[in-house]
Order: structure tokens, then sequence, then C-alpha cells
């Protein structure tokens, strides 16, 4: 019945008893056949990607969350913290190979500061990659950074996304979400932003004209109805973004859980250092059906399950496979598989594997000139 139900229309995000009944495992056949009907329904055939740059600007951080073996203190060895004139470099060379985007995220350093002004520095990083190439999109800083130097500077949230925007921010990563429940979030990064303070971060970003991607990291201590909250709570967060007529989410992309350097309690807890590809691929069809009509480009993470993995879950309802990223240090560092950079003509050859078109996008999933 269940497979019948979701086989007539999108999931009315609406209907909890039926997004609950399709977060049960135990489905994959029909839920794999459903969620590629429905991607092909939203989005046609053609699988597109991004030739982008990821630069992470530093690893100081003052939070300590249980899954992240990427953060370090100042002085500790592996601790960095790139000069502008290093990121300007890298951006000049990621140009040079035909890069359109950069992504730009670092941890939460409270010494980052321009003349004792957090956003005048983080403002300066931004003019700084402009410069490089005017025409550059630079998809930068997640909500729990954009609320961190809100809350350092002592400013509104507005004035940050303000100063931000006129610096050349153009979108928002949807990252630090992990999952949107507070007894998750509190054994699991309990000095993160909350869960509403999430979503009032990406309302705001929403509301400013800013569009932002979606996330959910999965496979360590959620339950299936976490799972199901958190999807809801992107629908209704789209809903939002419709009704005030702004871009809202651009896209949702799964996070695997990386547990091969996570400390030794977590990772006894979860009971895996890798992902289960089988189970996540699974809840991949279960977003595609679940998000429905109101968030149509599914993305996988090719640096958490590998490109293999990655191109299989082009056939579990994504039509999208992401960006080259050039260098990758956060998922890497936890001791994901993937890689840190694809080629252009990797990410290609995955799609065309599968007898589907390709195509490179920008950043918003316009045409690329």
């Amino acid at each position: 019945m269940l497979a019948a139900s979701l086989g007539e229309s999108p999931l009315s995000p609406s209907s909890l008893e039926l997004a609950q009944a399709l977060m049960q495992p135990a489905q994959a056949p029909a839920l794999q056949t459903l969620a590629d009907d429905l991607r092909r329904t939203l989005v046609g055939e053609t699988v597109t990607y991004v030739r982008n740059r990821n630069l992470n600007f530093t690893n100081h951080c003052v939070q300590h969350c249980s899954f992240c073996a990427f953060r370090r203190d100042a002085g500790q060895s592996g601790a960095y913290w790139h000069s502008l004139e290093e990121l300007q470099r890298r951006a000049q060379e990621a140009v040079d190979q035909g890069a359109t985007e950069i992504c730009l995220q670092g941890g939460l350093n409270p010494a980052a500061r321009l003349q004792g002004s957090m956003l005048a520095y983080y403002a300066a990083l931004l003019e700084g990659l402009k410069a490089v190439e005017p025409s550059l999109h630079l998809h930068a800083f997640s909500p729990q950074e954009l609320l961190f130097i809100a809350q350092q500077d002592g400013i509104a949230l507005q004035a940050v996304l303000d100063g931000l925007q006129a610096a050349g921010l153009g979108s928002v990563p949807g990252t630090a979400a992990e999952v949107l429940s507070e007894p998750v979030r509190q054994r699991l990064c309990p000095e993160k932003l909350t869960a509403r303070e999430w979503c009032a971060v990406v309302l705001q970003v929403h509301r400013s004209g800013l569009p932002s991607t979606s996330t959910l990291m999965a496979g360590h201590l959620e339950s299936a109805e976490d799972r199901c909250a958190h999807l809801l709570t992107l629908v209704a967060i789209q809903q939002e973004a419709r009704q005030h007529q702004v871009s809202g989410f651009t896209e949702f992309v799964l996070l695997p859980f990386i547990g091969a350097q996570a400390p030794a309690a977590l990772r006894q807890k979860v009971g895996r250092d890798q992902p289960d590809r089988a189970a996540m691929l699974e809840l991949t069809a279960q977003a595609r059906l679940l998000l429905g009509s109101w968030i149509v480009n599914h993305q996988p993470s090719w640096v958490k399950l590998t490109l293999a993995g990655a191109t299989e879950a082009l056939r579990w309802g994504c039509n999208d496979l992401g960006g080259t990223l050039m260098e990758e240090s956060i998922t890497s560092m936890a001791g994901a598989q993937g890689g840190t950079a694809q080629s252009a003509s990797a990410l290609e050859a995955a799609a065309r594997s599968l007898g589907r078109p390709v195509r490179e996008r920008t950043t918003l999933y316009g045409e690329c000139s």
C-alpha cells in the first residue's frame, strides 16, 4: 500500500503517518524504483555537477564536536590558518582550471578579526576572493559561522548577512545541521548551535535573498524518527521560502557519518568507521520521496561514499554529483575514503556509465556559458 500511495504523486509533507511509514527499513527495491521515477519526473535524466574548489581557511575552533577530527586549538600540531594571499593563490589555481565557485568554510576562530571586527575579517576574505575573479560565485559560511560572527561582534545577524552580501557572498552551505534533534545534538555536538537556532538562521538567510543548500548527517546516533523530523523540517523551511518568493534551498545533500577518526566512545556507540552503503542508498531514496517537489535537486557525497557509491546513488534518486572540490579537509581528516578531488572528466564518466546525459552547472543550477 505504501508503494502504491507514493507512486501516485510526490509525498505530501503534511502526512506525518505516511512519512513515518516511509522511513521504516526493508523496502529497498520499491523505494529505489519510486525514488528514481520521481527523480525522472522532477528533473529528468541529466546528471549535473559544478566545477569548484573547497577552501577550509582555518581549523582553529573553540568547539569540540564529538565526531570532528578537523578542529585544532591554536598552536596544536596540525593547526593552520591560511593567509588571504594563500587563499587568493588557491582561488587563482581554481579559476585557471575552469572553476566557477569557491566554497569557503572554516572552524570557529575567535582570533579571526580585522581591526577588532570579525565581520570585517570575513568580509575581507570574500572581497579578496572576488578580486581574483569577479565572476566567482562565493558559497560560504555555514549557519554556525554566521551566528558565531554575530555573537562575537555583538551585532544582529541581519547586519552580518548584509555586510557579507555587500562583500560578495552568493549563497550559504547548509552544513552544521547534522540532525535537527536536540536529544541527538546534546550527545553529538552539545556546543553547537541548537536545532532551533539553525532553522532561525537559515530562515533569515533565505529572507535576505541568499539561497542555501540543505543537509542531513546520518548513520550515527539518530533514529528513523529523527531523520523523518529533520526532513519534514526542511520541507517546512522550503515552504516558508516559497511563501516569501525567495530561492530557499537549492539542493539536498545526504552526508553519511564517517567515524574512522572519531573518539573511541562515539565509534563504539555507532559500531562502524565507514558508511553502511546499502542503508545510505535506502535513505537517499527515502529523502527523495519525502522531500518531493519541495527540494528537487539531490546530491550524494562522493567524498564519503566514494565515487562508485555516489554513482550508484544516481540510481536511487540523485541527479547531481556535486563539485570537483579540488581539495577537501574536513571529511578526509575524519577518515573518509572517497578522496579529496575529482576531475570534471571523472564526474562526467560516472554519469555516462549509467547511460545518463551530463552537463556542467553553476552553483544555482544554471547553464554554464
